[in-house]
C-alpha cells in the first residue's frame, strides 16, 4: 500500500489522462481489435498464438479472482485514493490484475513473434506500462500486478514454444481446443455455483462468465477453422485489407452490442454473446472471407 501512496502523491491533471490512455491499452475492446487485425489480415498462425495465451490466462486470472474475493485498495483501506475515472472500469475483485494479464498476453505473445528488435520492445514495453499504470491509477495493489504479469508471462511462454503449429494436425488441434473449451466450462460451473449460493454479485459472476464465453468460442472457432475452413489472409491490395477489417470489427460490435436487443441481458445471455462473438471472429467472417475476399491463382480478388 505504501508504493501505491507514493504514486498518488506525484500525480497530476496530465499524468492522469496520459496513465489512463495507457492502461486502455489492457481493455477488452483493444484486445478483440488487435486479435482480428492479425487474425483476419496478417497471420493466422500469430493469432492463434496470441487467442491462446490471451483466452487461457483469461480464464485463470477470473478464476482466481472470485476464488480468492480480495477487494479493491480502496476498499480494503479507505485512505486510499484512486483516479476517479478508472473506477468505472475497475469491475470484480481486484487480485489478479485483469488489464496486466490481458495486456501481457497480447504485446507479450506479439513481441516474442516479432524480429524486428526495436518493435518486439516496443510490445514488452507497452506490457509494462499497463501494469504500471494500475498502479498509479490505484485501481490495483502491487501483488494483483506482480501475479498477473507472471501467469501471463508463463503462458505467453508456454503458447509460443509449444502450442503454435504451422500444420494441421486433427487429433493434436483436438486435444487444444478440448482442453481450452473444458476449462472454460469448469470456469461457468464455478462462477455460476458462487453466485447462485450468494458468495459473489451478480456483476463479479458477469466477467467471470464473459471469459469463459469467449475463451469456449475461441477453442471451438479455432478447430473449426483450421479443420474446415482455412481461409488466406491475403487479399488484392490494402483497400480490401482495410475494408474486411472494418467488415469484421462491426460484426463484432453488433454481436457484442446489438444481439441485448434481441436476448437481453444476464448471466446466460454474456456467455452466448461472448461465445458468439468469438464465432463470429475464428468461423462466420472466415467463412465470407474466403467466399468474398479470397485471391485467386491469378492474384485477383474475387469481388
Amino acid at each position: 500500500m505504501e508504493l501505491l501512496r507514493l504514486l498518488e502523491g506525484i500525480r497530476s491533471p496530465f499524468l492522469d489522462i496520459l496513465i489512463s490512455l495507457i492502461t486502455s491499452l489492457g481493455e477488452e475492446a483493444v484486445g478483440i481489435v488487435i486479435l482480428g487485425a492479425v487474425f483476419w489480415c496478417i497471420s493466422k498462425r500469430t493469432a492463434y498464438g496470441i487467442g491462446i495465451a490471451y483466452f487461457i490466462s483469461g480464464l485463470a486470472v477470473q478464476g482466481l479472482k472470485i476464488c480468492f474475493r480480495i477487494d479493491r485498495p480502496w476498499i480494503a483501506d479507505p485512505t486510499l485514493t484512486p483516479v476517479v475515472s478508472a473506477m468505472e472500469k475497475a469491475t470484480g475483485y481486484s487480485f489478479p490484475s485483469g488489464h496486466t494479464q490481458s495486456a501481457v498476453a497480447l504485446y507479450g505473445s506479439l513481441g516474442v513473434r516479432i524480429k524486428h528488435k526495436s518493435v518486439r520492445a516496443i510490445c514488452f514495453l507497452i506490457a509494462v506500462l499497463v501494469a504500471f499504470s494500475r498502479l498509479y491509477l490505484g485501481v490495483h495493489t502491487p501483488l494483483d500486478v506482480v501475479v498477473a504479469l507472471l501467469i501471463s508471462f508463463l503462458l505467453v511462454f508456454l503458447t509460443w514454444r509449444f502450442l503454435t503449429f504451422d500444420t494441421v494436425d486433427r487429433k493434436r488441434d483436438l486435444i487444444v481446443s478440448l482442453a481450452m473449451a473444458l476449462c472454460a466450462v469448469a470456469m461457468i460451473l464455478i462462477a455460476m455455483a458462487l453466485y447462485l449460493n450468494a458468495t459473489i454479485e451478480h456483476s463479479y459472476a458477469a466477467d467471470s462468465l464473459k471469459a469463459a464465453g469467449a475463451g469456449a468460442g475461441f477453442a471451438a472457432g479455432m478447430y473449426i477453422e483450421r479443420i474446415y475452413i482455412d481461409f488466406s489472409v491475403k487479399t488484392k491490395n490494402l483497400f480490401w485489407q482495410v475494408l474486411k477489417f472494418v467488415i469484421g470489427i462491426i460484426g463484432v460490435l453488433a454481436i457484442k452490442e446489438g444481439l441485448k436487443l434481441l436476448i437481453g441481458i444476464g448471466l446466460t445471455a454474456d456467455i452466448f454473446r461472448y461465445f458468439l462473438m468469438l464465432i463470429w471472429v475464428t468461423v462466420l467472417f472466415p467463412l465470407i472471407i474466403k467466399r468474398f475476399f479470397a485471391v485467386r491463382s491469378d492474384n485477383r480478388s474475387v469481388m
